[in-house]
């Protein structure tokens, strides 16, 4: 190599098909860092957990939000929201074997966690030296629970800058408010209302609301999207992911257009009157970088519920509980004054550092060395 040329960084991304979101924000984080001249690779934790334990979790989770998210609320109480930070899942030890040998093949110069597994694994293996990198952990979350939290790791990433104080203490690791990873296509996307109206077959002059259940449609998305084509105000469009009973349903009920999966959700986005969604996730920051006011309505138990309280509290969306109250807040939009309140702290959050090659490697901010 001569004088002239530099090393290539390379990043091994941690993620989980848990959804779709996980992934896609590796997606993302992983082209950003090809746009500077870093490899990256993206590694499915799930699938360095033995046995075929980690198809088998998935399943079980993707069971147990759709029919039994009481459950899931009960379980993510119990074990998510302790205070204690740095306990050890036994998931955690059975994948450490694969990691080790993945590093010992590929040498990364970092590794990013963006699945609170991942990131639990990350500093078990930090924390007794057999991780030999940086380990960073990006929370995507707006709330944080103990299994994103390890001391093992050198970095925390978070884009609600609230938490960051709470994270750096809980950890005693340095922690950072960042930019929200989203596509910069739904910052970027033009407003065509009617253009929308007619594709997706509704009149011009209706007023659009999206409906969003998360890729696997969970939630009560059909009554959500009764309240909304009763009123008489409101247009449901509603995104059903990978559901195909919840998009046969919602088509029976006669409750307005029901998709599955489609690409062109930045354009739908910049057409439509507000987001109301229920799990708090990346598709609430999407439309945050839409500049699209988000009302979360009837949040799923668990990590959805923490998460709607969290951006309320932050001020970038809306929190409701009844029909009543989705209607109000909706109709509340309508003034300019509260509309722009709201988009103005949204768009706020992408003031924050970008999450990119020279914020994964910025000097300084992670331990030289494990242990």
């Amino acid at each position: 190599m001569s004088g002239h040329e530099r090393k290539r960084r390379r990043v091994l991304i941690l993620s989980a098909p848990m959804g779709s979101a996980h992934d896609r924000v590796a997606a993302e984080l992983a082209a950003r860092l090809a746009a500077e001249n870093a490899d990256s690779e993206i590694i499915d934790v799930l699938q360095l957990l033995p046995l075929g334990l980690g198809s088998a979790l998935r399943r079980g989770y993707h069971w147990m939000i759709l029919h039994a998210p009481w459950l899931y609320d009960v379980i993510y109480q119990v074990f998510f929201l302790g205070k204690r930070v740095g306990g050890t899942s036994p998931l955690t030890v059975l994948a450490a074997p694969r990691l080790r040998r993945l590093v010992a093949a590929r040498a990364p110069d970092e590794v990013v966690s963006t699945f609170h597994v991942a990131a639990q694994l990350t500093g078990w293996l930090r924390e007794r030296g057999r991780l030999p990198c940086p380990s960073t952990v990006l929370v995507m979350d707006f709330s944080v629970h103990r299994l994103w939290l390890h001391p093992g790791n050198d970095r925390y990433l978070c884009p609600n800058a609230d938490i960051v104080g709470e994270i750096a203490a809980r950890t005693g690791r340095p922690a950072l408010g960042c930019a929200p990873v989203v596509r910069p296509v739904f910052a970027r996307a033009v407003a065509d209302p009617g253009g929308v109206a007619g594709r997706v077959g509704v009149d011009p002059g209706d007023r659009l609301v999206l409906v969003s259940g998360g890729s696997w449609g969970v939630g009560d998305v059909v009554a959500t999207a009764r309240t909304l084509a009763r009123s008489g105000r409101y247009t449901p469009l509603v995104l059903c992911g990978n559901n195909a009973e919840l998009r046969r349903r919602l088509l029976a009920a006669g409750t307005g257009p029901a998709f599955g999966w489609r690409d062109d959700v930045p354009e739908l986005m910049a057409a439509a009157y507000a987001l109301v969604d229920n799990g708090s996730g990346l598709t609430c920051q999407e439309a945050f970088a839409a500049g699209l006011p988000v009302i979360v309505h009837r949040p799923i138990g668990g990590h959805g519920l923490a998460g709607a309280r969290a951006m309320a509290r932050a001020g970038v969306s809306l929190y409701t509980g009844t029909g009543a109250e989705l209607l109000e807040a909706l109709d509340r939009l309508d003034d300019a004054g509260s509309r722009k309140r709201l988009t103005d702290r949204e768009r706020a959050l992408f003031c924050a550092m970008p999450v990119q090659a020279g914020l994964i490697s910025a000097p300084g901010a992670a331990r030289s060395g494990p242990g």
